[in-house]
């Protein structure tokens, strides 16, 4: 039976849809300054679902060393938001990438 690559760039997008929304409230919920300080950009595969990049908006004076060591602190915790959050068998390995404020396609400003 053939794939439909239409079909299977919309389940692509769907789950990026669905990571983004369960991180964004996962990060909400950590009470950490370093981690309530991110915000998720986008969620893209990388290269395809069984991997996801992560961007992340971080403000200027964040450290990048100590963010990298907090998102590893809490990465089950995460995972396991992001696995009670889409229907898919296998949980995507999240690879996240910081973006200082006011690149990416996200807010330029939040909480301004």
């Amino acid at each position: 039976m053939k794939r439909n690559p239409r079909r299977d760039g919309q389940k692509t997008a769907q789950l990026c849809a669905q990571v983004r929304e369960a991180l964004s409230l996962a990060l909400a919920g950590i009470a950490d300054d370093v981690i309530l300080g991110l915000y998720v950009l986008d969620v893209t595969p990388a290269p395809d679902s069984t991997r996801l990049r992560v961007q992340l908006g971080v403000s200027d004076d964040a450290e990048p060393d100590d963010v990298h060591e907090r998102l590893d602190r809490y990465a089950g915790r995460l995972r396991n938001e992001v696995a009670g959050a889409i229907h898919r068998k296998k949980t995507p390995t999240l690879v996240y990438e910081l973006m200082p404020r006011g690149l990416g396609p996200g807010p330029q400003n939040p909480g301004a």
